[in-house]
């Protein structure tokens, strides 16, 4: 059996390693990630967008999220949703994202 709350932690801190290759703000602290769902058998789920539909580094964004997420221990599968709604907004920003960028 997996220890959820130890695998969701460590998917959260994978996350913030990724980078928005525009912003220099990590896709977790950006708000770009709505829904991270841990199945008892090591699936995951993510539901993401992205801060302009159009951005021409999704694929890759994508592909690296997934890369950290399957890359921890317990994990067995990754499964990524590209979502538009709610459309990002800069309010999704953290608060360290927020200081990061010198917007407080």
């Amino acid at each position: 059996m997996i220890n959820k709350t130890e695998i969701e932690q460590k998917i959260v801190e994978a996350l913030k390693t990724v980078y928005d290759p525009e912003i220099p703000v990590n896709v977790y602290d950006l708000g770009i990630i709505y829904k991270i769902e841990l199945s008892e058998n090591g699936d995951v789920e993510i539901d993401m967008t992205l801060t302009a539909p159009n951005c021409p580094m999704a694929d890759e964004l994508i592909e690296d999220i997934r890369s950290v997420v399957k890359a921890i221990d317990g994990v067995r599968g990754v499964s990524i949703n590209l979502v538009f709604d709610p459309p990002w907004s800069k309010d999704m920003l953290s608060e360290s994202a927020l200081l990061d960028l010198g917007l407080i």
